[in-house]
């Protein structure tokens, strides 16, 4: 099956309107060979699924709503949740949020060293990759570089040393080196969607890079 045929599958069975709900997005991504959090959704007015005693604590709790464009401005994200007691009151109080649609109960990951794959599709150049460091180091040092997708996982490591922060991934003083191949698949997974036409845009923010993995931690997919 090619993308084409994946993205038109993944959106037959999608809920929520243009804006794609993070756990729909996280599951296609993982399909695809993206590494996520592990997660569960409970939809508004629904009981806790018995999949949630499956998740190791702590976790992490995010409102779900095709109609939010930041959970944490609304106040619809709730850290370090360390038992069913505490998710109970998370979810409860998330699902009082206008426009809450539901909430995902997902397993906290480690913190990691932040960066950010994003696709979109540009009126002069059609569709494009973009990638660069998260955190505060996009706001002060603007250390982003750009391609026309699609770029396979060569092409990505290609655009991930574009940056001055190639440095970071390689390891310094005494920091091991970060799974760049890892990160580079995401980064050719988002370049093959945004040529399918059907998104307009794709927004991973933050990936998290560990010595041996790199974790989509959030995941914003509209589409077109």
């Amino acid at each position: 099956m090619d993308i084409r045929q994946k993205v038109r599958q993944f959106l037959s069975s999608t809920s929520g309107g243009k804006l794609i709900f993070e756990h729909e997005s996280k599951q296609f991504l993982r399909e695809l060979g993206a590494g996520a959090p592990k997660g569960v959704f409970v939809p508004r007015g629904d009981p806790l699924p018995s999949a949630v005693d499956e998740l190791r604590y702590p976790l992490v709790a995010k409102v779900a709503s095709s109609r939010l464009s930041s959970k944490s401005d609304a106040g619809g994200i709730k850290l370090n949740i360390s038992n069913r007691e505490e998710l109970l009151r998370a979810v409860a109080g998330l699902m009082q949020i206008e426009h809450a649609e539901g909430v995902l109960a997902e397993e906290m990951v480690p913190p990691g060293f932040e960066v950010i794959v994003g696709g979109a599709l540009d009126a002069d150049f059609g569709p494009i990759v973009m990638y660069g460091l998260g955190g505060i180091f996009v706001e002060v040092f603007q250390d982003i570089s750009f391609a026309l997708a699609p770029v396979d996982e060569k092409q990505a490591l290609w655009l991930i040393n574009e940056t001055k922060g190639k440095q970071i991934l390689r390891g310094v003083r005494g920091r091991p080196p970060l799974d760049v191949n890892a990160l580079a698949r995401i980064i050719g997974i988002v370049s093959q969607l945004i040529t399918t036409g059907f998104f307009e845009e794709i927004d991973l923010n933050p990936v998290v890079l560990f010595p041996d993995k790199a974790v989509v931690l959030d995941a914003k997919i509209k589409i077109r």
